[in-house]
């Protein structure tokens, strides 16, 4: 068969566990009969037990979504990090390489390392969390991307409104609403930009959330770097905050207690946490929408064609516009 995008997506949604026990057996990794698949939508990610060593953990990329380039920028970044002997999971390199091919599949493999989702009652842990973060940071601005996009306002907020309008996925009697909240948030957003000024966007992390670092005891591990990308310092922070601002306060100042011991941190950037927040509920709706013929997000996602989800996302950006015209999180470094 003539290899094409169709046809890698078409191969992508059949794979198989044989492909997968196929492809790491290529590389001389002889699965015991151990296999988990994990909690991943956008790749497809499994936990493989192996013959005489530790369990591997293999991703097969999701075909079209990054170019071989933009990956090795992943692998280059993650592998940058773990080198400066942070906690962050690299892929595995086997016979001098990190992406790896199997037919039309491309997949990498990573060490296995168990953990729970972080406590974010616990100040100890948000402020070792600012440090990791700080110190990540340190090496990300240190070089650039060339083949990776950045956090910005037109590729998760424009572009998100305008495919979900374009496409037939809104209720008719809520596609007004829709358009009208869609385009009051894109303003707010860009206000809420504009008071931060111009901030220093750099490599980072960029879907830096409690999903993505694994609490074992006294250790942390850092993992997931798909999404890694160019923002501003704030985009590694802000999903770590939860509540009112009340309780929220607390919770920034132990980050950023932990942050500022390895970094100065721009306070003028607490001004995109909200606008930040907003873009990603845009981006991932039209996340789930670009992946709706993939059966793998009707059956996670059944509740996405429903009237009442979108009644929740049209009232869920209305209370993002309230809040992007309150007053900022406050913080004071000593």
């Amino acid at each position: 068969m003539t290899r094409t995008p169709d046809n890698d997506a078409l191969a992508y949604a059949g794979l198989q566990p044989e492909h997968i026990l196929e492809a790491l057996d290529d590389l001389s990794l002889r699965c015991d009969g151990r296999f988990l698949a994990l909690n991943s939508y956008e790749n497809r990610v499994y936990q493989v037990g192996i013959e005489d060593g530790a369990p591997v953990v293999a991703k097969f990329y999701r075909p079209g979504r990054w170019s071989d380039d933009a990956i090795f920028e992943e692998h280059s970044f993650s592998r940058e990090l773990s080198d400066a002997e942070l906690p962050v999971v690299a892929p595995l390199e086997i016979d001098g390489q990190t992406l790896h091919y199997s037919g039309p599949f491309r997949f990498s493999v990573f060490p296995c390392h168990g953990g729970r989702a972080p406590d974010l009652d616990n100040l100890d842990l948000l402020r070792q969390l600012g440090r990791l973060v700080a110190r990540i940071h340190l090496i990300g601005e240190t070089q650039d991307f060339a083949h990776r996009p950045t956090v910005d306002i037109d590729s998760y907020g424009i572009s998100s409104r305008d495919y979900l309008l374009e496409h037939d996925f809104i209720p008719y009697e809520l596609h007004a609403a829709y358009e009208s909240i869609a385009d009051h948030v894109i303003t707010a957003i860009e206000e809420s930009f504009a008071r931060a000024g111009t901030v220093h966007q750099f490599r980072l992390h960029a879907d830096f959330h409690p999903g993505n670092v694994l609490v074992n005891g006294q250790r942390l591990h850092i993992v997931d770097l798909d999404d890694t990308r160019r923002a501003a310092a704030v985009q590694d922070l802000w999903m770590f905050l939860s509540g009112d601002q009340e309780e929220q306060a607390p919770q920034l100042d132990a980050l950023l207690s932990g942050y500022e011991e390895f970094r100065h941190f721009d306070a003028r950037e607490l001004h995109l946490v909200e606008a930040l927040r907003s873009l990603r509920i845009m981006h991932y709706a039209a996340w789930i929408a670009r992946r709706w013929e993939d059966p793998a997000f009707k059956i996670a996602f059944p509740w996405f064609d429903s009237n009442r989800y979108w009644d929740e996302h049209v009232l869920a950006l209305r209370e993002q516009v309230a809040l992007m015209q309150e007053p900022p999180l406050e913080w004071h470094a000593d």
